[in-house]
């Protein structure tokens, strides 16, 4: 029950997947931290937080209850009456993918694990992963650090996308100087990704108007459909709109620009096996899925 309530962060929410009320789960952690002798949960800020103490009684209990449900399978390798769970936090775009598609796929091949997701800021991803509450990130553009592991898992060629209705509409390649003066559709300032646009542009000694921000892909999306302007996105991102005729794209003429996506992980982790697996299909099933059909 703490590990679902340290990974969900809500009594509430940790009431509902057990199927038992909230003053129950609230009750049985007050008398784990009696009996700990210290708080596990900060209650005073939302969603709730863990203590340094609740963090590393997590990430014990947390490998107990893999090697524990490791055991069960292996004695009854047909039935795992408790699943273990792949705990993943992953910035939102890799949410627009068809995720659900590699999950169902683990899953059919690892009937004792499942996998639970959660989208979120690319902060709050590392936050996630730092604190031990998420077993995996996925992240555009990683960071590395003394802390964190990072595997690579694919690349992203970054293109030209523009409503039809532009003036740069239909050409196959663009040339980044063609891109001077237009007006722009970006992400936050302070994103990995949008460091790494500008920097792109610096270097092509080109200025862009910026006219809209957004911290995710699906409103930029929007922004440029209604003809906001242009903007620089992941390829496989708009593959769904640009089937349906919402959006175009044209490839960067004379460069390339790609966004790397990675996979990251706390070094001391121990990782379970069915953790491992999941990494696995991930990195072994390379090719970017799209919105659509097909993986």
């Amino acid at each position: 029950m703490f590990c679902e309530l340290a990974s969900c962060r809500s009594f509430s929410k940790a009431a509902k997947a057990n199927r038992i009320s909230q003053p129950t789960v609230s009750r049985m952690i007050h008398q784990l931290e009696e009996r700990l002798g210290g708080l596990l949960i900060d209650r005073s800020k939302r969603p709730l937080q863990l203590t340094a103490m609740g963090k590393t009684y997590y990430e014990g209990c947390k490998r107990l209850l893999e090697q524990y449900a490791e055991l069960e399978a292996a004695i009854r390798r047909d039935h795992l009456g408790m699943a273990i769970t792949v705990r993943v936090a992953a910035i939102y775009s890799v949410g627009l993918w068809d995720m659900g598609r590699y999950i169902t796929r683990f899953e059919e091949e690892h009937p004792h694990a499942k996998v639970r997701i959660d989208y979120l800021h690319p902060d709050q991803v590392y936050e996630r992963v730092s604190d031990g509450t998420a077993d995996l990130g996925l992240v555009s553009f990683p960071r590395r650090s003394k802390e964190l592991t990072v595997l690579p898992w694919r690349e992203e060629e970054m293109v030209v996308a523009c409503s039809p209705g532009h003036s740069l509409a239909g050409l196959a390649a663009v040339s980044p100087q063609r891109l001077e003066g237009e007006k722009f559709v970006a992400f936050e300032k302070g994103l990995s990704i949008r460091r790494e646009v500008d920097r792109f542009l610096r270097e092509q000694g080109v200025s862009v108007d910026v006219v809209l921000e957004f911290d995710n892909i699906e409103n930029i999306k929007k922004g440029i459909e209604v003809g906001a302007g242009l903007g620089l996105l992941p390829e496989p991102m708009i593959r769904k709109e640009r089937e349906a005729g919402t959006l175009l794209a044209a490839k960067l003429e004379g460069c390339r620009m790609v966004r790397p996506l990675g996979i990251i992980h706390r070094r001391q982790n121990h990782l379970g096996v069915a953790t491992q697996g999941f990494i696995e299909m991930l990195r072994n099933h390379d090719s970017a899925p799209t919105n659509g059909d097909g993986v």
